[in-house]
């Protein structure tokens, strides 16, 4: 996958990648809200191994804005025309300026239009209200509230909201 807009480019991980994901996944600041707050404890070589093994049904997917990585994104088919997606924009300084609503923009059109999905779906932890916020934003509707449904890394209780979006529910801002 490739997908440009503006500086903005959304494109394949490949094994060149491992390090920088190495260091986004093993900083707890930038795992926390996955529930990670020791980070994951992963090396480059694992994750370039598990790279090498990315398929159009599962894939990682760098994001950067003028040619520098600032964070990743991913899908996965999970049967039936849907599509599960995640993102994380690494770099602190770039919260809270739009680009996540802009890149997911772009993600989406792209699993709806080139890619052929019929739904995607998404969680994020309950306590994550700026995701919240850009996901309904987007189109994404709440589909349920699982409360304590899983255990952090410090042992403390994590809620959850499953998302799900069709292609008439989509609002795209990368235009």
């Amino acid at each position: 996958m490739l997908l440009k807009f503006k500086d903005l480019t959304i494109r394949n991980a490949t094994e060149d990648d491992a390090a920088q994901l190495a260091k986004w996944w093993n900083d707890g600041t930038v795992m926390a809200h996955a529930g990670f707050p020791n980070g994951l404890g992963t090396t480059a070589e694992e994750i370039a191994e598990s790279l090498a093994r990315d398929t159009d049904e599962y894939r990682r997917l760098i994001i950067e804005k003028a040619s520098v990585p600032i964070g990743e994104t991913n899908y996965e088919d999970v049967g039936d025309g849907t599509a599960r997606i995640g993102i994380k924009i690494c770099d602190f300084s770039l919260h809270d300026k739009g680009l996540g609503r802009v890149l997911l923009g772009m993600l989406i059109s792209s699993l709806f239009n080139d890619m052929g999905y019929k739904k995607i779906i998404l969680d994020t932890n309950v306590n994550n209200k700026r995701a919240q916020h850009v996901y309904e934003m987007l189109g994404f509707k709440k589909v349920r509230l699982c409360e304590n449904a899983w255990t952090d890394q410090l042992g403390n209780l994590q809620s959850f909201i499953d998302y799900e979006m069709y292609p008439e529910d989509f609002v795209n801002f990368a235009k």
